[in-house]
């Protein structure tokens, strides 16, 4: 069978069993980030076994993560990635199972045309994007070094081609107090839990001032060490997100000006922390064209983006940075009946209907591929508004 859209089409169904027991098996077994043994050992072995190719395990220095490559070497290179690592509590509750197979789809129709691709194709198992960063070490790494441009799918409530995704970070507070008999002798004790919850209410009050889009949520990882003592210790954790970097760099000192005041009013002293977190989607157009017309000739035509739901963060965002990437999303529930990190998102990830947005996912991510790689000037296109928008 030649190589054509069509033909990757067939190939797709004709893996279409093991894909979607692929899927199944992350599902029921989910592992959360770093721990993805399991899920990467199923992915690597299926790859082998159906795609006939090497796959290098302990990519990047990080034991979870994986790399195949097929084609032409002097040509092109694109990445297709995939993700499988679940939530505490909720499992795959972001239905990265069903990312996962959908790339591994996507690969082996590739893959099966291998002798007639005018480039590279590889699939890059990437560990621990639910607040890992996994894809952040593999690029600083240099595991991306060479690829012309990447991609993936995430499920969803609806069919978005390009939509936003905030630059974040993590910001740590640790309340030192002093210690008391909080019946005998509170007037004795400095409260550590009072500002640690102050912090809440000071950032609360700052609100007003954020830009649209911005997001801040944390939760206390420390309360305090009995009810008859004046908390000598007490913590918390804020996520920080925003739509650009200027305005998330802003929203930080915000915050960490709130603990500092909620310290200083409780007569107690703080220690701050910052984890980088991850950089704001930069969604290539021309690419996301290419993989809406993939939909579209598939029978799923999809909204280029839909400004009235929210946003969240991914070390996507890292990538697309780095090189010109999508991350489109494709619904697996109907609109507004469920939406990522629910219960109800975590039986949508293992049912007919997702497994069903995986396959035609993996056809349109291939189709897409090819495009790439028959389409000179559309990889030029792409690599021309890429170079006009990194920052």
């Amino acid at each position: 069978m030649s190589l054509t859209p069509a033909s990757l089409d067939a190939e797709v169904d004709s893996v279409a069993g093991p894909i979607v027991a692929l899927a199944t098996r992350i599902h029921e077994n989910p592992e959360l980030r770093y721990e993805e043994h399991r899920a990467a050992a199923w992915i690597s072995e299926l790859l082998e076994s159906m795609g006939g190719v090497r796959v290098e395990r302990n990519t990047g220095g990080l034991s979870t993560a994986f790399r195949a490559r097929v084609g032409n070497d002097a040509g092109p290179r694109v990445a297709i990635l995939a993700e499988y690592d679940a939530l505490p509590e909720i499992g795959h509750a972001c239905g990265h199972n069903l990312i996962a197979a959908g790339a591994v789809g996507a690969f082996l129709a590739l893959a099966r045309h291998a002798s007639e691709l005018s480039g590279a194709v590889e699939i890059i198992g990437t560990p621990a994007e639910e607040g890992g960063g996994g894809k952040i070490r593999l690029l600083e790494a240099n595991v991306f070094d060479g690829v012309d441009a990447a991609m993936m799918y995430h499920p969803f409530d609806r069919d978005l081609l390009g939509h936003t995704a905030l630059a974040s970070l993590w910001v740590t507070m640790e309340f030192q107090g002093t210690p008391s008999h909080a019946a005998v002798a509170p007037f004795e004790g400095c409260s550590a839990l009072t500002a640690c919850l102050q912090t809440f209410s000071l950032v609360d009050s700052q609100r007003v001032h954020f830009r649209d889009g911005v997001r801040v949520h944390g939760f206390v990882t420390n309360g305090g060490q009995a009810v008859n003592i004046i908390p000598e210790h007490a913590a918390c954790e804020f996520s920080v997100r925003a739509l650009s970097s200027e305005e998330l760099s802003r929203v930080r000192e915000i915050v960490e000006r709130c603990a500092r005041g909620a310290a200083m009013a409780s007569g107690v002293e703080v220690h701050i922390t910052v984890r980088p977190g991850y950089r704001a989607m930069l969604n290539n157009q021309a690419l996301c064209s290419a993989f809406g017309s993939a939909l579209e000739a598939l029978g799923r035509p999809a909204r280029a983006q839909d400004t009235s739901v929210g946003a969240g963060s991914t070390d996507m965002g890292d990538i697309s940075q780095a090189i010109p990437s999508i991350h489109p999303y494709l619904a697996i529930c109907d609109e507004g009946e469920s939406t990522c990190h629910q219960h109800r998102f975590a039986e949508c990830a293992n049912s007919p209907r997702g497994h069903q947005t995986m396959l035609l996912a993996a056809k349109a991510m291939a189709r897409t591929t090819l495009q790439l790689l028959t389409e000179p000037e559309l990889l030029a296109q792409v690599k021309r508004e890429h170079a006009r928008s990194a920052r």
